[in-house]
């Protein structure tokens, strides 16, 4: 059976990008050409491993879709929906090149199989509150054009106590069954109740779960999880993870963008950003943005869309004050 130069190279470039459906169609193309030339037997051939290829990756792993949204998961996986990728988020240039290294892993993760490897799939991004933690979740998901599920820890375990881990094994068939984005949010809750003390066998049940379920996740999915308080989490946690990445407060620079990108819709003519550079000292990409916010909606209130340099400066002055700067 021979295919022909452009056959192979699609079936090269399908495999190596992982594009199951591109492959499976391509080989259906080959095996069409060698019926037309009469070989039949071969062209059978192919066309049944083709459709044992199929039944067999439907088994392992089901299309992409969001997981069960009734019975035994309902109400601990809220489905988002990714609205912007990377380039819309002002990022510190370490962790703008992590992120470009996870996504073309996961881009090429067939290409890593030939030689045995894995994409990096198991994140865990740490840092204070409002630096973009979980919307790096959204945006990654947005760029590999996968659904978002969030999974909230700390209401995890104080709603299922006594049978959190299995719980979790839950949540984990689904992650193994369809292939998306799982943000574990708030992942300190793991650490928090070990420290706590209320029920240290508990807690050690769960995170000892936690772990191994972690080791076992294929690299389909992508599992992250976020923490703002990285110093309570067991040592173990870390040496799970493929890639950990470590978000700060913005810097000065960074801060200015995004207050630009916020404001981009509105007249920033009579804005001199330099000025705004000791206002924005310490405050968090959260922060930042809710401080351009309010400006900008004051100046539509009032009827125009130009913003008042005064009023900006008030509302980054009032975040700074609320946060104790």
């Amino acid at each position: 059976m021979a295919a022909s130069a452009e056959h192979v190279r699609a079936l090269v470039e399908a495999h190596a990008t992982g594009d199951d459906r591109a492959f499976y169609s391509v080989a259906l193309q080959v095996a069409a050409g060698e019926a037309r030339k009469g070989h039949t037997k071969a062209a059978a051939q192919l066309r049944d491993y083709v459709d044992g290829a199929r039944r067999t990756r439907v088994r392992r792993l089901e299309a992409v879709g969001p997981p069960p949204t009734d019975g035994e998961l309902a109400g601990m996986l809220n489905h988002g929906e990714p609205e912007f990728g990377l380039d819309q988020m002002t990022l510190a240039p370490d962790v703008r090149a992590n992120l470009d290294r996870v996504l073309v892993e996961q881009r090429q993760r067939g290409r890593l199989a030939q030689f045995g490897f894995s994409p990096v799939h198991r994140l865990l991004l740490t840092g204070p509150p409002g630096t973009g933690k979980s919307l790096t979740a959204s945006a990654l998901a947005y760029e590999l054009d996968l659904p978002l599920y969030t999974i909230r820890l700390d209401g995890l375990i104080s709603r299922f106590m006594g049978e959190t881990a299995s719980k979790l094994r839950l949540v984990f068939d689904a992650v193994e069954r369809t292939r998306a984005v799982y943000l574990f949010d708030e992942f300190d809750a793991l650490g928090a109740e070990r420290i706590a003390g209320n029920d240290v066998g508990e807690a050690r049940r769960i995170l000892n779960s936690f772990l191994l379920f972690l080791d076992e996740v294929q690299p389909h999915s992508l599992v992250i999880a976020a923490t703002n308080h990285a110093s309570i989490l067991d040592r173990a946690l870390f040496r799970r993870f493929d890639l950990v990445v470590r978000y700060d407060r913005p810097s000065a620079g960074e801060a200015l963008e995004i207050l630009r990108r916020r404001l981009k819709v509105m007249d920033t003519a009579g804005v001199v950003w330099s000025h705004f550079d000791c206002a924005t000292d310490g405050l968090s990409h959260a922060e930042l943005v809710a401080a351009a916010e309010s400006a900008a909606k004051q100046a539509i209130l009032g009827g125009k869309n130009v913003i008042d340099p005064a009023v900006l400066d008030k509302a980054l002055i009032q975040r700074s004050t609320a946060r104790g700067a």
